[in-house]
């Protein structure tokens, strides 16, 4: 079992910056993939970015260029750097790992951007 704890939520203005923090514990050895989705009020849930063990990145398109993604393997941690924050950003931010396989999730850190 892995367990993911998220933080670094908050309420922002528009064009502002936050920096989400994932800190994975229990069995974190051979996690594959780690990534971030969200989820806005009436909305299906969405990916942000994914980065693998190796440092490969992937950004969804409404997110490339503002967000970036980092991990560190040694402390479990995966990160988003998330600056020109917009009101469609606001959501709830879902940290999230792959482990042969089977997908794990945080409970969400809630992120709003205020016009």
């Amino acid at each position: 079992q892995v367990q993911l704890v998220e933080s670094g939520g908050g309420l922002v203005q528009a064009g502002g910056s936050l920096r989400l923090s994932c800190a994975a514990s229990g069995t974190t050895s051979r996690i594959n993939a780690m990534g971030w989705y969200r989820q806005a009020p009436g909305k299906q849930r969405e990916l942000v970015a994914t980065i693998n063990s190796g440092g490969n990145t992937n950004y969804a398109d409404s997110i490339k260029g503002r967000f970036t993604i980092s991990r560190n393997n040694a402390e479990n941690m995966v990160y988003l750097q998330m600056n020109s924050l917009k009101p469609e950003d606001t959501a709830v931010y879902f940290c999230s790992v792959n482990r042969f396989g089977l997908m794990y999730w945080g409970q969400g850190t809630q992120v709003t951007v205020s016009s």
